[in-house]
């Protein structure tokens, strides 16, 4: 079956050329900004809260509001791109995050900051997927589609890294509205280039679009969301706990739809491609390896080495020197011969180095928590560039944005998993090896020890130490799962792999007969 628009320029196994590599440009510097979205507000809201005067729970929505609606949406906008076209929803949605930022840089309420960021997470949720999608029409050569998504990988990885660099920067020398204004050239330059660059693409046939299904996704995904990014903090109350049984709730309610709709928002058929669902669980891992380990370097810069959020964050660019190369160097070699499955394998065991390097932090070991953050980003990359490719690959190119949104809502899960778990783990620790004189507040955190520690004796060295031992903890557990992630994808893709040679083999002696 071809696709059903005559403007896409490519064709099955046609070499992609000057024009479409020109017009993943284009499309990098949108998803860059979307991803610099989810941390851009890092260093911005100190000065939001002195301007705007939001109260506890305005300021918890203004950052996190963003996040959610993003994960929300994304099965939504991902399957209404299938069908009214990739392109055009991608233009939609740069016009509505453009429009939204300018709302937001110009905000003169916290309600109105909050409504913008829901917006911007509505455009959001409509450039992820869709970007992803048109790489796959544009790049039908396998060797090319890899490159470019390897590309696609690491232009997000490094988005979430220079967002909150570039919001302490911009802060520093301008205001916090100034923070959205960087989106507005990037938006206007996708609008103008993007009817002149982008290939339309679309489901052939699509049905009808299944509209009781999109409530259903979203009250599966928000609660999760919700309850596995309040537990770091918060510990595993109640009120998350059933947050997240809720969510589970209508997520298989969300299922039973997808398996019984004439016409559903995601086809389960998706699964059945080769290597498909795996790769969805092996996203979901390496998202929660990557989020995980995030959550404590972070506060070790910061708090155990008492680096300023700035010098942090400045400090933290630099493991994104490796990952630009983990990328191209895995794509490098499964073209050369070697088997995606063991590259994949290889990604989870340089990933579990840099989990064991963090086990031999100390208190005052900057270089050596820099270095193991180098290693895991770059293992992590190596394999979110190798299972995205390969499930992209796997999808029909009439249901590439299902296919994409749900490997990006599988990424939003895996993150918010791996910092409650990995979160849990390093909390129970610190617990356990704070002194048990030490006053209620730095039982409970680190900045809550440090706040007080004037007062208490050897209280900040001995907080200090039982958070790089929470560290050390969470991080064994993070190296046992990424072994067990290693063993995983040696055996499913290979498994994958081992089918799809079957099928090729049936479908020639189809041919012969």
């Amino acid at each position: 079956m071809t696709n059903s628009t005559s403007t896409a320029t490519t064709s099955a196994g046609r070499r992609a050329g000057r024009r479409e590599w020109t017009a993943l440009g284009v499309l990098m510097l949108p998803l860059l900004l979307v991803s610099m979205d989810v941390s851009v507000l890092y260093f911005a809201i100190p000065a939001i809260s002195a301007d705007l005067r939001p109260s506890g729970t305005q300021q918890l929505w203004i950052f996190d509001i963003y996040a959610f609606v993003l994960a929300g949406l994304l099965m939504t906008m991902g399957s209404l791109g299938d069908r009214i076209g990739r392109r055009r929803i991608l233009l939609v949605g740069a016009a509505a995050f453009g429009a939204a930022s300018l709302v937001a840089a110009y905000a003169d309420s916290a309600g109105t900051l909050i409504a913008a960021r829901a917006v911007l997470g509505v455009g959001g949720a409509t450039l992820m997927p869709s970007t992803m999608a048109l790489i796959r029409t544009m790049f039908t050569d396998p060797a090319q589609r890899a490159k470019a998504i390897g590309l696609w990988s690491g232009v997000m990885t490094a988005g979430v890294a220079l967002g909150s660099v570039l919001s302490g920067v911009l802060v520093q020398f301008f205001w916090w509205g100034s923070v959205f204004l960087v989106n507005l050239p990037a938006m206007a330059l996708l609008l103008v280039l993007g009817p002149l660059l982008l290939p339309e693409s679309r489901d052939p046939a699509p049905g009808r679009f299944d509209w009781p299904s999109v409530p259903l996704s979203m009250a599966a995904v928000l609660p999760v969301i919700y309850g596995l990014k309040e537990i770091p903090s918060e510990g595993w109350n109640v009120r998350y706990v059933v947050s997240i049984t809720v969510g589970l709730l209508f997520a298989a309610a969300f299922v039973h739809r997808q398996r019984t709709a004439a016409s559903p928002l995601i086809d389960p058929a998706l699964f059945r491609g080769r290597g498909f669902a795996p790769s969805v669980v092996l996203n979901l891992v390496a998202s929660f390896a990557m989020m995980g380990s995030a959550f404590f370097t972070t506060q070790y810069l910061q708090s155990v080495l008492g680096k300023s959020a700035m010098e942090a964050a400045l400090w933290a660019l630099l493991p994104s020197v490796p990952i630009g190369m983990a990328a191209p160097a895995a794509t490098a070699l499964v073209q050369k011969g070697v088997d995606r499955a063991h590259v994949v394998a290889a990604g989870f065991a340089i990933a579990e180095g840099g989990y064991a390097m963090l086990v031999l932090t100390g208190t005052d070991s900057m270089w050596l928590l820099l270095a193991a953050c180098g290693v895991l980003a770059s293992g992590i990359v190596m394999v979110i560039s190798q299972i995205t490719d390969l499930a992209m690959g796997s999808a029909p190119v009439e249901r590439a944005g299902s296919a994409s949104s749900l490997m990006e809502t599988g990424a939003e899960f895996g993150g918010a998993l791996g910092m409650a778990v990995l979160g849990s783990i390093g909390t129970a620790v610190y617990r356990h090896d704070i002194p048990a004189a030490a006053p209620d507040a730095a039982r409970e955190t680190l900045g809550g020890a440090l706040a007080v520690a004037d007062g208490v004796p050897g209280l900040a060295t001995a907080a200090r130490e039982a958070f790089t031992a929470g560290m050390h903890g969470a991080a064994i557990a993070g190296a046992v799962l990424l072994a067990g992630a290693a063993a995983l994808a040696t055996a499913t893709l290979r498994k994958a792999r081992s089918e799809a040679g079957v099928e090729a083999g049936a479908e020639a002696g189809l041919e012969e007969g």
